[in-house]
Parts: C-alpha cells; structure tokens; sequence
C-alpha cells in the first residue's frame, strides 16, 4: 500500500496567543491531546502492564531510533522516544485540493512552516466539511487520514497507536523519514522537503535492514519499493498529460471530458502494471474511487525531486552528513531559484510549486 504523507503542522500558529479562529483551536486541542498521552517508551517497556505485542513493538522502535542517530546522523533528542495512544485509526485528516483545471495544489500559508500543499484537521468530519465547501466552489478535492506527522522538532513527537502495526521496514522507514525534517526543511517548499527525507528514509532503512541481518526483509522492501516506483511514475504521466490538457484553449465541456478520459487511461495503465506484478493487489484500493486532480498532488510533492536528492547523495559518495551539508547549503537558497537548479525545473514553474496557483490562497486558507 502506498505510505501516507505525514502532515507537518505548523506548530507556532497552533501555540500563538494573537492568533485565533476555529481551526486554529481544534489544532491546538488536537495537538495538546497527543502530548498529554505521551508516555516514555522506556518506562513502558520496564512496565510489566504492557501488553507483550505492544512491548515487542516499541523496542523495535527504540532500536531502529538508536540507530537513527547513531548510525544515520539524525538528531539524537526525545522525538519518538515516547508513545501516545490517540484512540483512533488516524491521527490527523489532510485536506488536499486543486482548482479544476489545474495540477497545481492549493497552498495554506503559516508562519514557519510556510505554505503547504494540505491543511490538516484532527477530526475527520471537520477536514471533510472543509473539502466539501472547496468543492462547491468548484475545486477538486481529496481528503485523506494520516497515521503519523511531524512537528519538525518543536515538541517531542511521539510514535503513535496509528503506526505501530505497520510491518518493521515502514515503521523504521517513517522514523527516519520524519527525523530527516529536522535536519533540513524549508518553509513553504513541501516537494523539496519530502523529497529529501524520502531519500534520507530509503536510504536509512537499506542500512537499517543490513544492519539487522534481515536480508529477507530488505528483498521483500526493495519490490515493494520498486512497485511503489512505478506506481508513482503513472501518476506523474497522467499529471503531465493533464497539465497539458489545461493549457489548451478548449471549450469547459470538451476539457472536462478529456479529463476524465486520461483518468480512465490511468486505470487501465494501472490494470496493465497488476497484471505485469501477477495480480499484486496493493494498490488496487487507490483506484476504486473516482479520481480528480487533487489524488496527484502527494504523488508530484514526495517523488517530483526525489531523483536529484539522489544523485545528490551518490556525488557525495552515499556519505550521510556530507549529503546533510550540501542540502543544508541548499535549503538556504532553495526559493524557485535553488528548487529549479536541484529539480531541473523551469523557473515558472519552480515559482508556480513554491508560491501556488492563484493571489487568493495566501489569504482565504489562513483564517
């Protein structure tokens, strides 16, 4: 199954006093909910009260976190050093969205984080009230739950009750994807963030399995993983053939019809690849539903860059923190000016991705 973006709050709006509204409250309630459940995974593990399937899994979790920093270079600090249990399946509800004719998402602007290409809601009515509104005003839209976010440093993110029955290699993967935040991120920049860390994450969790003699575990991730690629790959075709499409001067109706045209060739391309996977059926899921332009928009952030990150870590001969240095040097200067000059992207285009598709943005969607 394709892993889920994890959501990065921006948490200096959530805890600012001079701030208010409605979905700042439900996010600082949100918040303040994990941090009072938060418990030292330590403590639980001494704990014979701890369920034994519970107990197995958090030491799996603090062996792969002594490694994160040990081995990886990732901060060594109290983020997933505890456990929360939220009582529920997801943790937070992304909103995302698109204009109609537009591959380009819709950004919320905060301070800190930036602009960013979802808006996170901590109760899944609330997110889908949200889209549904988006969506009367004639956007496309998506909404999707989250198992696991980051605060980018600014609390001690817990590991949650949503992530811990996930297999060992996409457990151990999402900590170092969400530690890798904390070693470079750009506010307002979503691709080049989520491209780096899913770098930093494959790369980690092939040292990690190595590490723990888990061959058998590593093969079985790097099919995946190769599935993972070439189900993305179709997203990002479709993506380019409907940007395409938008550029057209055509009549609303005929535009809308092609559409859904390339939404049904994406499905059969998509039946053609299971059948080449011998009915691997992981993602068939994903396609079941009636997809728009807003179901592209994580493909396009996590994966549009990941090739240059890539051979930004082989120029620095697979060496961790000579790769940190160079990104950080990067991430000083990654306006649509670094961002275009790392990804290949035209300048339009990187300025487009940075700042979003329309002036209205940067006011409506911080309220």
């Amino acid at each position: 199954m394709p892993r889920r973006p994890a959501l990065k709050l921006p948490l200096i709006l959530l805890m600012s006093p001079i701030l208010s509204g409605c979905y700042l409250l439900q996010a600082a309630q949100g918040q303040m909910q994990i941090v009072a459940r938060r418990e030292p995974i330590p403590e639980l593990l001494a704990d014979p009260a701890t369920p034994e399937a519970l107990r197995k899994r958090l030491d799996y979790v603090a062996a792969a976190r002594e490694f994160a920093s040990r081995e990886l270079g990732l901060p060594d600090n109290e983020s997933y050093r505890s456990y929360a249990d939220v009582g529920r399946p997801f943790v937070v509800w992304n909103v995302f969205a698109t204009p109609e004719f537009s591959v380009e998402p819709r950004r919320w602007c905060f301070p800190i984080a930036g602009c960013v290409v979802y808006r996170g809601y901590f109760n899944e009515e609330r997110a889908q009230d949200y889209a549904r509104g988006l969506r009367l005003r004639g956007d496309d839209t998506v909404v999707g739950g989250v198992a696991a976010y980051s605060t980018l440093g600014h609390f001690k993110d817990p590991v949650l009750n949503t992530m811990i029955g996930w297999n060992d290699a996409q457990l151990a993967a999402t900590l170092f994807h969400e530690l890798a935040h904390q070693v470079a991120y750009v506010p307002g920049d979503s691709e080049f963030n989520e491209a780096f860390a899913t770098v930093v994450e494959e790369n980690g969790l092939t040292r990690w399995l190595i590490s723990r003699g888990s061959e058998a575990d590593l093969r079985t991730w790097q099919v995946q993983r190769e599935q993972y690629a070439q189900f993305v790959e179709l997203l990002l075709e479709t993506r380019e053939r409907l940007a395409a499409l938008y550029r057209l001067d055509l009549p609303v109706d005929e535009k809308r019809t092609r559409k859904q045209q390339e939404f049904a060739r994406l499905k059969m391309q998509y039946a053609e690849l299971r059948r080449r996977w011998n009915g691997y059926s992981g993602y068939d899921s994903w396609f079941s539903r009636t997809l728009n332009n807003a179901h592209l928009v994580s493909a396009a952030t996590y994966h549009g860059c990941v090739p240059a990150f890539e051979r930004l870590l082989a120029e620095a001969d697979n060496e961790l923190p000579r790769f940190y240095e160079r990104v950080r040097e990067l991430a000083e200067r990654a306006g649509k000016e670094g961002r275009a000059a790392l990804c290949g992207l035209a300048p339009d285009a990187a300025s487009a991705s940075s700042l979003g598709s329309s002036s209205t943005e940067n006011t409506e969607y911080t309220k």
